[in-house]
């Protein structure tokens, strides 16, 4: 099976899900997606089985029937661990097709039970590795030993997360390229992903309701800086991302009530493309019309035939103004960039 072009990093959450499962087949062969379970604080080991995500899980498994993926629990509590890694395990056997995860900060029994599930069903194992600033060099040892214990029959993936690269980051190239002179050459890594998010954390005072904003895409820069630095590997790198959300919306907990404005996103060549919706009152339908309809008549705008995202936005530019269908809620309007986001990326990929 070939190795993906693009790892879109994704939360538990049925936006995303079926952001993922509505791709067009040939952009979903090119994807490996690495799903993560949102935190769960406090919540006891023998009742994470009734957790919000659980269900969501399985249809997420089921999602992966042809390509595979990776599969982390990036927030669990020690005491959840050995809980976790059961149900873990479970979606990987099934179809061997959803690989575990590890790294080198985790602790001794989360790695020896993301291990024991890739030696036991022969899938291997994604080794995260964060580098949130500078590279701190003591971890290539941290990785050499948890590479010690996976031996040399087990397939590993280098996923190195840079979390947030915003313009606010310009050495973020530079620190990702000092992290893989040094681990790359540890073993024969199957996969290499240079993991980033660029979106921004739009708070409310940040953007101006009903008018476009664009913010760099810095993590893609990056990534194309890396590519051009004529090391032996950088060919062979894979390009992974947060899609339309910031880095820190994997970390939310589910719940709560609508929030009182959205966002609908738009992804181009240089720039994230935002625009501030209302999300309740007389003037919501006529907020997030206009809003499709700056992003439809944007000289970038891809056209309804692209793809699902770029569809539903198109059918929200056209609706009336007297009905509300297809203006869609907060996680319509996540699925909808995301589909357009990953499909656009994939894209230009293949273009090379």
């Amino acid at each position: 099976m070939a190795e993906p072009l693009y790892i879109p990093v994704l939360p538990v959450r049925q936006h995303a899900r079926m952001a993922y499962e509505r791709v067009r087949p040939d952009i979903q062969a090119a994807m490996a997606p690495l799903w993560n379970l949102p935190p769960c604080p406090g919540v006891l080991p023998a009742d994470l089985n009734k957790a919000s995500w659980r269900r969501e899980l399985n249809k997420v498994r089921g999602a992966h029937r042809r390509h595979p993926g990776w599969l982390d629990a990036p927030f669990a509590e020690e005491a959840q661990i050995p809980a976790l890694a059961e149900i873990l395990s479970e979606c990987t056997g099934l179809s061997r097709l959803l690989r575990p995860v590890t790294g080198p900060e985790r602790g001794t029994a989360q790695q020896s039970a993301a291990l024991e599930t890739a030696r036991r069903y022969g899938c291997g194992v994604g080794v995260r590795v964060g580098v949130p600033g500078e590279w701190d060099g003591r971890t290539t040892e941290a990785v050499g030993q948890l590479l010690g214990q996976a031996g040399p029959d087990i397939p590993v993936d280098l996923l190195l997360d840079l979390g947030s690269v915003l313009p606010s980051r310009p050495d973020a190239g530079k620190e990702a390229l000092r992290a893989l002179d040094a681990l790359h050459p540890l073993t024969a890594w199957r996969t290499t992903v240079v993991l980033s998010g660029g979106f921004p954390r739009a708070t409310n005072d940040m953007l101006e309701l009903g008018v476009l904003y664009e913010e760099p895409r810095a993590d893609w820069h990056m990534w194309h800086e890396m590519r051009a630095s004529g090391r032996d590997y950088s060919s062979r790198l894979a390009y992974g991302d947060y899609c339309v959300q910031p880095v820190t919306a994997l970390s939310q907990e589910q719940g709560g009530g609508p929030p009182p404005w959205g966002l609908l996103r738009y992804t181009i060549d240089d720039w994230f493309v935002l625009c501030k919706v209302l999300n309740g009152g007389p003037d919501r339908t006529a907020s997030i019309r206009a809003a499709a309809r700056l992003i439809r008549d944007l000289p970038e705008f891809r056209g309804a035939s692209a793809g699902a995202g770029e569809t539903w936005l198109r059918d929200c530019a056209n609706g009336p103004l007297t009905a509300s269908k297809d203006t869609g809620q907060a996680p319509h309007w996540l699925r909808a960039g995301n589909i357009q986001h990953m499909t656009y990326v994939v894209r230009c990929l293949l273009q090379g």
